[in-house]
């Protein structure tokens, strides 16, 4: 089924429809006269013709997919297509026609639940030593044996270079070309759907990068009256922000309908300013949400968002907007400044446990109080939003490349601590999230790096990267962005680490964690409101007790320095020990945790430090 078009001539781009004929469709209001220019071996120009609305539109015959092309403006300016499916030169080059058609075996495959998401995300460039989308599928198999049910891709549309982290992407529909282009993303999806793995793709609907971004000289895709930390703002509420919608409306099918994409995953959703009755937020999810019907498979629509807004993800019926869910920075910060001790810059608005505990009862530790950090209140109430509508992590790719040396926890962290942490995302209710290669403790560094042209572009974004770090106090160099060596240090160096007893034993712990969430009724079915979260400040411990009306599981966590022996507060009857973070199988010491326990309602119990216990009703 092809995706859905949302105004006049059909959907935009290049659309090859069999028998060498070929539909040009571009919105161009900017240009009087649009010509497509045919590259050898076809070498013709052929006229547009003019549309309402400011589209221009074509049907070629005797064209091949392969062929290159490039829109003509007004006789003179030469530019790509906004809606090119594939740039085989980079940003700069012609437009590639391609056939949509492609032999998928998964016919099957109907998605999987939100709730059962195990989020593994990844950068397509350093996650192998190759860099491509072909290398990625021999490692499905051992994240399926981990235990992850998803794959999230870091932004794969073409960027300037063959290094970014690929929010400077500035073609949307264009599969980057160092990554093997357009058939090898569908031979992974593909892959990943026969080992019962769901897709992931992080779309950027907030910006475009500064190369390459030749959209203004087709129409006013942007707008002067808001600014983001890129530049311009898109214009979504504006004139002709409908067919800016339409822009980004018709690419989210793109992805969903001829990629089999699961779930979007909507970059930093918090900058794009829109102020309709209907927001594109809420269009994007009606269309998506009606289309999934259509196709019977599941897709997901998962915002980035530091608004602690649960507008967002509220359905329609009670005022929201209707996305499936949303990354949730609170737990993010406040479960580092437990393990780092840091405190500057955002850090500044987290620490201890019972904030912490806000967190796992509610979703979010901002819901209307005062931030230091942002100076001023923060934040509402998530009552009606279930916990599988919250994604979790102790790292992505954010918090780690943001760092001056984009330095990991496993450079920062015990294995103690690091097993904590891990135990803190996989038993919590929410939907855990894991960045490439934290299973293991990864040590290699995830720095940002760009291969912009630009020297002046360059520039502005090594001084950029110098005053983002300014407010942490970081001491040391900024690593170059432009450098290549800084790339390559970012590779992950799977079998080394793997080489050595520590990172096979958290590793082992990783699986055992998602064993655990996976097999266990009263972590699988977790909610908020199957939870009680208690925090014991005095000794930075944060008690879990899963299951209601009676509950069947206790999770002690202890980010204290030193051992402590509080007076826990634990349902009456017995316990049995499932899992000691501190034991030797995985890497620990020898310390004596008891096998079995039994509360009257009040427990002594000798805690480890940088530990976690759980423990389940005997029956």
């Amino acid at each position: 089924m092809s995706n859905k078009a949302f105004g006049p001539g059909g959907l935009l781009g290049a659309v090859y429809e069999g028998e060498q004929q070929c539909c040009f469709l571009v919105w161009a209001p900017n240009a009087e006269k649009v010509e497509v220019r045919l590259l050898p071996p076809a070498d013709r120009v052929v006229p547009l013709r003019r549309l309402e609305r400011g589209y221009h539109q074509a049907y070629v015959e005797g064209i091949e997919p392969g062929a290159n092309y490039i829109y003509r403006l007004n006789g003179e300016l030469e530019r790509p297509d906004p809606a090119s499916r594939y740039q085989p030169e980079g940003v700069h080059g012609p437009s590639g026609i391609l056939d949509a058609e492609f032999a998928w075996n998964d016919e099957g495959w109907f998605g999987l639940p939100l709730a059962d998401y195990i989020i593994y995300e990844l950068h397509v460039g350093t996650f192998t030593s190759e860099g491509t989308f072909d290398a990625i599928i021999p490692q499905l198999a051992a994240l399926k044996d981990l235990g992850v049910t998803a794959i999230e891709l870091m932004p794969i549309a073409q960027f300037p270079g063959s290094r970014n982290w690929g929010y400077d992407g500035v073609f949307p529909y264009a599969v980057q070309n160092s990554y093997g282009g357009p058939y090898a993303l569908k031979r992974l999806i593909n892959a990943c759907h026969q080992e019962g793995l769901a897709v992931v793709l992080d779309v950027v609907y907030n910006h475009l990068g500064p190369e390459g971004n030749y959209l203004n000289d087709f129409a006013p895709y942007f707008t002067n009256r808001y600014q983001v930390p890129w530049g311009a703002a898109f214009n979504f509420d504006g004139e002709h922000s409908g067919e800016v919608r339409r822009f980004f409306l018709e690419n989210a099918l793109y992805w969903q309908t001829e990629f089999h994409v699961d779930a979007l995953r909507l970059d930093a959703i918090h900058v794009i300013k829109d102020f309709s009755a209907i927001p594109f937020l809420q269009h994007l999810s009606q269309v998506t949400h009606q289309y999934a019907e259509e196709l019977n498979r599941r897709c997901y629509l998962i915002a980035e968002s530091d608004l602690n807004d649960s507008r967002i993800i509220s359905p329609e019926a009670v005022g929201g907007y209707g996305l499936d869910a949303q990354w949730s920075d609170d737990f993010h910060h406040c479960l580092h400044v437990l393990l780092t001790g840091e405190g500057s810059g955002y850090y500044a608005d987290f620490g201890g446990t019972k904030l912490f505990a806000k967190v796992f009862r509610e979703g979010y530790a901002y819901t209307g109080q005062y931030s230091r950090f942002r100076k001023r209140q923060h934040g509402n109430q998530p009552r009606l939003n279930p916990a599988k509508q919250f994604v979790v992590c102790a790292q992505n790719h954010d918090q780690i490349g943001n760092r001056i040396q984009g330095d990991r926890l496993a450079r920062l962290l015990s294995l103690e601590e690091l097993k904590v942490a891990a135990g803190a995302v996989l038993l919590s209710p929410f939907i855990p999230l894991l960045f490439m290669g934290e299973e293991y403790g990864e040590t290699a560094p995830f720095e940002y790096f760009i291969s912009h042209a630009d020297n002046a572009l360059v520039e502005a974004v090594r001084q950029g990267r110098r005053d983002e770090f300014s407010s942490f106090g970081w001491q040391g160099d900024v690593p170059d962005p432009l450098s290549e060596s800084a790339f390559q240090r970012c590779v992950l160096k799977r079998e080394t680490c793997l080489a050595e007893p520590s990172h096979q034993a958290l590793y082992a712990f990783y699986r055992e964690l998602i064993r655990l969430r996976k097999s266990i009724p009263a972590l699988a079915q977790a909610d908020k409101t199957s939870l009680e979260a208690q925090a014991i400040e005095s000794d930075r411990l944060l008690l879990l007790t899963y299951g209601t009306p009676a509950p069947s599981l206790w999770l002690l966590f202890s980010f204290a320095k030193e051992f402590t022996e509080p007076h826990l507060e634990i349902p009456c009857g017995a316990w049995h020990l499932l899992l000691n973070s501190a034991a030797p199988i995985w890497g620990g010491v020898t310390i004596t945790v008891p096998e079995r326990v039994t509360s009257t309602g009040r427990l002594p119990f000798k805690t480890h430090p940088m530990s976690l216990v759980v423990y389940q009703r005997r029956t």
